[in-house]
C-alpha cells in the first residue's frame, strides 16, 4: 500500500509521538461523534476544529519525503509545524466573533493577516504530503490567478492584494471553510469512521467472498469475481487507488494465476476499483458534496447514481467476459470457491450496510444513518472472537478512524481554495462562456471539450477534491444549456473520475499494474477499454435523463433505456476486446460499435436500427461458431 498509495505511506514508528498522535485521533474522533448526536457546532468553528487536527496529525505522521517513511520519530520542524497547524486553525476558534463581526466592519489586523497567511501554507503543504502534489499546483494557480488577474486579458479580473486574499481565502466561507470542508467535518468523517469499522470486521474479506462465490464458477470468473468485490467495495470506500491496492492484492494474482495477461488483471481491477467510486452511496464521498452543490437531497442523489453505476460495472464485467472466452479461461472448480456455509455464517456482515443504505432511503439524515450503522458495526464486531476488541483496540481503532480521514480533510481544505478563487473571481462563468466560444454554441461539442477539460482536472485528484474541481470550473459550461443540474454535475463527476485510468496520469493502472508486474501504459489503455462505459454513460444520462430518473422517468422508458443501453455496452466492448461469440474482424468490430452507439442513442427508431445490426452480427458469429469450446484451465 506504501508503495502505489500516497495517503498509505505514513511513519509507524513513531516513538515517543505516538502518545500525542493518540491523543489528538482519538479525540478528533470523539469530536466528530459529539457533534453528530448533539449538533455540530457554527461551520467555521466546527470546520478549524476539523482541519487543525487534521492538519496536525498530517505532520506528525507524515513525512516531508515520503523515503523518511520508515524513520523513527517525529523531527523537530514537523512537531513544530502540527502545532502551527493547531495555532492557526485554533485562533479561529477563539476569536470567531472578532474575525466574523469586528474585522469585517473594521479590517482585519496585521496578526489576523500572518495567521491567515500562515494557515494557508501550512495547509498547502500538508496537502502536498498526504495527496501529492498535482492538486497544490491547481491550488497555487488559483491563488496566482487571484493576485495578478489584473495582468490576464480575456479571462482576468480587477485581482487582489495578498492580504485580502489570505483573509478571504483562511476567515471566510467562501474559501478553505467553504462547502467541501463543511460537508468533511460532518458527513464525510462519519462514513469514513464507519469504514474503518467495517474493514475492523473483515467486511473486505467477506465481500471477496461472496463475490468469487457468485461469478467463480463461470467463463473467466476470477475476473468477474474481482469486478463484483470492487463495486461491493466501493460502497464503502473512497480512493481508487485504495481500492485497487487492497482488492488487487488478492485479485490480481488469482487472475494472473487463471491465465489472464498481467496487463489485463492489472487493467480489470483498476477500472473496477475506479468504479467503486462511482458507486452508491459513497460515491467517494462526492454524494455529500453533490448534494451541497445541486441542491438535490442525498437520498435521492444515491438512488439518481444507482443506474449509470450498475451501467458501468455492467461493461466491465462484459469486457472481462468477452477477454476470458478470447482466452479459453473458464471458471474455477468447486472445491475452490468459498463455502456456501460459511458464508451463511457471516450474512450479519451486511446488516450495517443495509441499515445506512435503509435509513437513507427511509429520509433519516446522513448523519443519523451513519451513526446508527457506526453503532451496529461496533456492535457486531463482538459477534467473532478474531474481530472483537479490547479496549486499548476500541481506542486505536478511533485513533484510526482519524488517521484514515487525513487525506480527505486536507484535500478538502485545498480543494476550497480553488473552488474559492473560481467563485470570488468570477472565472466559472468565464471558462464556461470560453469553452461555448470554442464549440461555436454548438452543444455536442461543448460536452466534448468539458469531457477533456474534467479528465486534466482530475487528473491525481483524490475523488472529493476532483468533484469539486470540476464542478466549479467545467460544469458551468453545460449549466448554460438547457440541461438538468444533477445531469450536469453527474457528468463532470464521471468524467473526473476516468482520470485515474485515462493515460498518461492514470495512477489506478500504474498501481495495478506494479502489483501485476505489467507495463503501466498498457495496463491504462486496457482499463479504458474496459471502462468504455464510463466514457459513453454521461453523454447518454445528458441526452436523455430518465437514466438518472429525470423528466418522464416511468418504469417503462427506464427499462426500455437501460435494456438497449446493456446491449449497447456489449456490442462497443466486444468490439474492443475483438470477441463476442467467436474472434470478430475489423470489418465486424466497426460494425459493432456503430450498431452499439445507435443503441446507446436516446431515440427508439435509431435504437431499433442499432438493435437489428447488432442481431445480424450476433446470427452470423453464431453460424460461424466452431464446433470446438475453450478449455478449463485450473488454476
Amino acid at each position: 500500500m506504501a508503495k502505489y498509495d500516497k495517503e498509505s505511506n505514513f511513519r509507524t514508528n513513531l516513538g515517543p509521538w505516538g502518545w500525542l498522535t493518540l491523543a489528538i485521533g482519538v479525540a478528533l474522533t470523539i469530536f466528530q461523534l459529539y457533534t453528530a448526536y448533539y449538533g455540530a457546532k457554527v461551520s467555521m468553528v466546527q470546520g478549524a476544529i476539523h482541519l487543525g487536527a487534521g492538519l496536525s496529525l498530517v505532520y506528525l505522521f507524515y513525512p516531508i519525503k515520503s523515503t523518511m517513511a520508515k524513520n523513527k520519530g517525529v523531527p523537530w520542524y514537523d512537531a513544530l509545524l502540527a502545532l502551527a497547524a493547531l495555532f492557526t486553525n485554533f485562533y479561529i476558534v477563539y476569536n470567531y466573533d472578532h474575525l466574523v463581526n469586528e474585522a469585517i466592519i473594521f479590517g482585519f489586523t496585521a496578526f489576523d493577516q500572518i495567521v491567515a497567511t500562515a494557515g494557508v501554507l501550512i495547509l498547502l503543504e500538508a496537502t502536498r504530503r498526504v495527496v501529492g502534489v498535482p492538486i497544490v499546483i491547481i491550488a497555487i494557480i488559483a491563488l496566482l490567478y487571484g493576485l495578478f488577474g489584473n495582468y490576464i486579458p480575456v479571462i482576468g479580473h480587477a485581482g487582489y492584494d495578498w492580504p485580502s486574499l489570505a483573509t478571504e481565502m483562511f476567515f471566510s466561507s467562501s474559501g478553505i471553510f467553504g462547502i467541501p470542508i463543511q460537508i468533511s467535518s460532518t458527513y464525510i468523517y462519519l462514513f469514513l469512521f464507519f469504514g474503518v469499522i467495517l474493514v475492523k470486521t473483515n467486511i473486505g474479506q467477506f465481500f471477496n467472498d461472496i463475490a468469487l462465490r457468485l461469478t467463480g464458477k463461470y467463463t473467466g470468473g476470477t475476473a468477474k469475481a474481482a469486478v463484483a468485490a470492487s463495486g461491493l467495495q466501493g460502497m464503502v470506500s473512497g480512493s481508487s487507488v485504495a481500492n485497487t491496492v487492497g482488492s488487487g492484492s488478492f485479485t490480481i494474482p488469482m487472475m494472473k494465476n487463471a491465465g489472464f495477461k498481467p496487463h489485463f488483471a492489472a487493467a480489470s481491477e483498476a477500472a473496477a476499483s475506479t468504479g467503486g467510486q462511482i458507486m452508491p452511496p459513497i460515491m467517494g464521498a462526492a454524494a455529500f458534496i453533490m448534494a451541497s452543490y445541486t441542491g438535490v437531497p442525498y437520498s435521492e442523489i444515491i438512488v439518481i447514481a444507482l443506474i449509470p453505476a450498475v451501467l458501468y460495472f455492467s461493461g466491465v464485467f462484459m469486457g472481462t467476459h468477452f477477454e476470458a472466452r478470447k482466452q479459453g479461461i473458464l471458471g474455477l472448480t468447486v472445491d475452490q470457491l468459498p463455502k456456501l456455509k460459511n458464508l451463511v455464517k457471516r450474512l450479519d456482515l451486511f446488516a450495517p450496510l443495509v441499515i445506512i443504505i435503509g435509513f437513507l432511503l427511509a429520509g433519516y439524515t446522513p448523519t443519523f444513518a451513519a451513526l446508527f450503522a457506526i453503532f451496529v458495526a461496533f456492535i457486531i464486531s463482538f459477534f467473532r472472537k478474531e474481530t472483537r476488541m479490547s479496549l486499548k483496540q476500541i481506542i486505536k481503532l478511533l485513533e484510526e478512524g482519524a488517521r484514515t480521514a487525513l487525506p480527505v480533510i486536507a484535500a478538502c481544505a485545498t480543494a476550497g481554495i480553488i473552488a474559492g478563487t473560481v467563485t470570488t473571481t468570477g472565472l466559472g462563468p468565464k471558462i464556461a462562456g470560453g469553452i461555448i466560444d470554442l464549440a461555436q454554441g454548438q452543444f455536442f461539442l461543448v460536452m466534448v471539450f468539458t469531457m477533456f477539460a474534467c479528465i486534466i482536472l482530475g487528473m491525481g485528484l483524490p475523488t472529493t477534491a476532483n468533484y469539486v474541481v470540476t464542478a466549479t470550473m467545467a460544469a458551468p459550461a453545460l449549466l448554460a444549456f438547457d440541461v438538468p443540474v444533477i445531469a450536469v454535475h453527474m457528468f463532470v463527476f464521471y468524467f473526473g473520475i476516468v482520470a485515474d485510468i485515462t493515460p498518461p496520469v492514470c495512477l489506478a493502472a500504474y498501481a495495478g499494474a506494479g502489483i501485476a508486474g505489467a507495463n503501466p501504459m498498457k495496463a491504462g489503455v486496457t482499463a479504458v477499454k474496459l471502462a468504455i462505459a464510463a466514457f459513453i454513460i454521461p453523454y447518454m444520462f445528458v441526452a436523455q435523463p430518465i437514466l438518472l430518473l429525470q423528466g418522464d422517468a416511468n418504469a417503462l422508458n427506464v427499462s426500455i433505456a437501460v435494456i438497449t443501453a446493456m446491449i449497447g455496452m456489449a456490442a462497443i466492448s466486444s468490439s474492443l476486446i475483438g470477441y463476442y461469440v467467436n474472434s470478430l474482424n475489423w470489418v465486424e468490430r466497426i460494425i459493432m460499435v456503430i450498431a452499439g452507439l445507435l443503441l446507446v442513442y436516446p431515440h427508439i427508431m435509431i435504437s431499433l436500427t442499432g438493435l437489428v445490426i447488432f442481431a445480424v452480427i450476433t446470427a452470423m458469429q453464431f453460424m460461424q461458431s466452431k464446433s470446438d469450446k475453450p478449455k478449463r484451465q485450473v488454476s
